[in-house]
């Protein structure tokens, strides 16, 4: 079974949460982060050393966050989004905060390939293999896609999505037998009224 406690899969549960998303969803989105965080569930940067880094074509821009978001123009465009720079502050990305909105909102949207979260898994399906396109093609499609199940497993252990049963609404009268009880009371009063009224009358004429 998923640890649900491990790292920042709490935030991110809450995330997930906070945009509406399915349970099935949300477990594909903690599988991700598991995966591009090396199991840490924290936001991280690219492996390697710096020398490695710098021999990228995208450095200083590396992978960083929840998801490893690369290159330049994904900064600014997260940058623009959130209302940080990135560009200017990478590292910022490792902030949870910042991260985690990237990692939810990026897969819900598709801003990493073109591909969202709704293309493979509605109420309907959970294509969890081919949802690896959301973030990367297919690799390790299959390894993130075990991950996702046993994730939906424990959500829904934990009763993810499931509305809290609603109480009856109040009922505008009171119990129908205390209704009859008190119609017959009612009756039984206008009877004696009705009969000292006809005495009186009798007695006056």
């Amino acid at each position: 079974m998923a640890n649900m406690n491990l790292g920042d899969t709490r935030l991110i549960i809450a995330e997930c949460q906070k945009h509406g998303l399915l349970r099935n969803q949300t477990a594909y989105v903690l599988a991700t982060a598991y995966w591009e965080t090396a199991r840490k569930m924290k936001p991280v940067r690219e492996m390697g050393g710096e020398a490695y880094l710098r021999s990228k074509k995208y450095y200083p821009y590396v992978g960083m966050g929840y998801v490893q978001l690369t290159w330049e123009r994904n900064y600014r465009d997260w940058s623009n989004r959130i209302g940080v720079d990135f560009v200017k502050n990478p590292k910022l990305l490792l902030e949870p905060k910042h991260a985690v909105r990237i990692l939810v909102e990026g897969m819900k949207l598709g801003t990493f390939t073109g591909k969202k979260l709704s293309d493979y898994i509605t109420l309907q399906k959970s294509d969890f293999v081919n949802a690896r396109r959301i973030v990367n093609g297919t690799d390790k499609a299959a390894d993130i896609a075990k991950l996702a199940k046993d994730y939906d497993a424990a959500l829904k252990a934990e009763g993810y999505g499931v509305e809290a049963a609603k109480p009856a609404a109040p009922s505008t009268s009171a119990d129908p037998q205390g209704d009859n009880a008190s119609l017959v009371l009612l009756a039984f009063v206008a009877a004696i009224i009705l009969a000292v009224v006809g005495v009186v009358s009798g007695v006056g004429g």
